[in-house]
């Protein structure tokens, strides 16, 4: 069963809720995520009338690397999916809270773009727990539609941290897919800044302690502020902006953080099907960030546009 929302959910309330399983016994409380178990049936969420605003936009797009286009960068529908994730998670059923979750892997496929002026429909809904070599592992899989059509679709798939499950396939886990070459030349070098994280979280809603600040991120198990998972795939993405076709479907694998401040090397490869690419320690080649890019043919419409240009 779905839930129809009549408005976007309010970012701050939804993680002091998500934070609430942290403080003991706080779980008990049947408003309060983190009792444990199974996910639950019944937490699909739809929202319509959904429209994205240009300066937002803009903002989200400086911060990543995109160009100033009509449409919406390819990862942009995420962010406006994202208050619906917080309000599955932080939901009084939902098995544990949503704060220190790692996301380990994104896939996204445009079907076309989406132009800014577009009024959307999105919905979430999550997927049972699986068994992971770390943890266990949970997907919220969106769906965002103009006039009935679906036109954008995600999977984020969400770590719990915990002991080893003995059931859980070798590896790392989720689909394997072909990456590039570790000794592949790299193409890019960027420099990341102590405040990446709080300046994607202004622009994405995404405040999860863990990219917020060293004193936040510590008690939850890392040495200090990390990047956003999605941010890295937002700026490979716009690094590859050229290349992307209108249809396209972009999978990417998150492995080691990206312990802010940091210096990252990105790479690229095209075989002929698919664009390769990468991001890697600058000093020690530590592996960040696994993609793939592959064209996807839709039959869609085209984006409605508004007549903007295109800048850097």
């Amino acid at each position: 069963m779905t839930k129809t929302l009549d408005s976007s959910p309010s970012i701050l309330p939804l993680y002091a809720r998500a934070a609430l399983p942290m403080i003991p016994g706080a779980s008990l409380l049947p408003f309060v995520p983190g009792g444990g178990g199974e996910i639950p049936a019944g937490l699909d969420l739809e929202l319509a009338g959904v429209k994205a605003e240009a300066a937002d936009v803009a903002a989200y797009a400086r911060v990543c690397g995109f160009s100033l286009r009509d449409t919406l960068p390819p990862t942009y529908p995420h962010m406006l999916a994202f208050p619906l994730h917080m309000a599955v998670m932080s939901d009084g059923s939902f098995p544990f809270g949503a704060v220190g979750l790692v996301h380990v892997e994104n896939s996204i496929a445009q079907k076309r773009p989406i132009g800014i002026d577009e009024e959307m429909t999105i919905r979430v809904r999550p997927t049972p727990l699986q068994p992971h070599p770390k943890g266990k592992t949970f997907s919220l899989e969106t769906e965002v539609l103009v006039d009935g059509e679906v036109v954008w679709e995600s999977i984020s798939t969400m770590l719990r941290r915990g002991k080893s499950n003995g059931d859980a396939p070798k590896g790392k886990g989720g689909k394997s897919f072909e990456s590039l070459d570790a000794d592949a030349p790299s193409s890019a070098e960027w420099k990341l800044p102590g405040d990446l994280g709080r300046r994607y979280a202004g622009v994405s809603g995404d405040r999860n302690p863990i990219h917020m600040h060293s004193l936040t991120a510590k008690p939850l198990g890392f040495p200090g502020a990390i990047a956003h998972g999605m941010w890295t795939k937002a700026r490979a993405l716009a690094q590859l902006e050229s290349e992307l076709p209108d249809s396209f479907e972009v999978e990417v694998r998150f492995r080691k953080p990206v312990l802010l401040p940091a210096r990252v090397l990105f790479a690229e490869q095209d075989n002929g099907k698919e664009i390769l690419f990468a991001i890697r320690g600058a000093k020690k080649g530590t592996p960040h960030l696994d993609g793939r890019v592959k064209p996807l043919q839709s039959k869609s419409k085209t984006a409605k546009t508004t007549g903007r240009t295109k800048t850097k």
